[in-house]
Parts: C-alpha cells; sequence; structure tokens
C-alpha cells in the first residue's frame, strides 16, 4: 500500500503544470489583459507603427494577446489563434516595426508596474516569435 502511494504521488507530481511562477509575477491572466489594454491602446498613437493599428479591433488584439501571453507566461491558457506568420502575412514589417513594437510593450509594461526581471523574462519567451513576425 505505501509503495502504491508513493508511486502515486511520484505520477502526479511529474505531470504538474509548467513553471507559473512568470504567470504569478504578471498578476495571472487579469495582470496579463491589463497590460495588453495598455499595449493595444498605446499602438495607434506610437509614431513609427501606429498606422498599421488604425483599423484593428483593440479587444479582439487585447484578448488574442492575453492568451498568448497566458501560455507563454506558464498559465492555463491555450492560444488557439492563428501563428504568427499567418496572422502578419502581407505586413511586409521590418525589424524597426518589431522594435517599436517592443518598445510599446515596455512602456505599457512599465505603467502596469511589471518588475525590470519579469519583463525581461516575458521578452525572452517573445523573441523567438520574431522570426515568423517578419516571414523569415
Amino acid at each position: 500500500m505505501r509503495l502504491l502511494l508513493i508511486s502515486l504521488l511520484l505520477a502526479l507530481s511529474t505531470t504538474a503544470r509548467a513553471d507559473d511562477t512568470l504567470y504569478r509575477a504578471w498578476g495571472e491572466k487579469p495582470g496579463i489583459r491589463a497590460v495588453m489594454d495598455d499595449f493595444v491602446a498605446r499602438l495607434p498613437q506610437h509614431e513609427r507603427i501606429g498606422r498599421r493599428f488604425k483599423m484593428t479591433d483593440p479587444q479582439h488584439l487585447a484578448s488574442q494577446l492575453t492568451e498568448q501571453l497566458c501560455e507563454l507566461a506558464g498559465g492555463p491558457c491555450k492560444y488557439e489563434g492563428p501563428d504568427m506568420a499567418s496572422a502578419h502575412e502581407g505586413m511586409e514589417l521590418q525589424k524597426a516595426d518589431f522594435n517599436a513594437l517592443v518598445e510599446v510593450l515596455q512602456a505599457a509594461m512599465q505603467a502596469r508596474g511589471i518588475a525590470f526581471a519579469d519583463q525581461n523574462r516575458m521578452l525572452a519567451k517573445l523573441a523567438p516569435l520574431h522570426r515568423e513576425m517578419l516571414g523569415r
């Protein structure tokens, strides 16, 4: 009986969810949504990339980004939107556009009180999407 209990506990511990410390540091899903709402609200006003977001549905974009960042941060969400290559197809984004997006995201994270280390951890998770967004 004792061996069965130990085996069960070991099995349960190995199926635990991925590290969710970043998810918790961002305030879980409500905190991520607040940052994404701030981020999306700032985009149309940005001097370099604002024109690309004038016709964007802000609620839809914030919802999609919330799900994506929630999943990347180790939260319970499952992003089911388009992959980055499909979502940005035909936009002809350049590296400068991606850098501008990062600047806007950094401003939103700062405004929402996300710790600098946690900002960097999220940016590190987003960095691999760079090539997909630029179609490379």
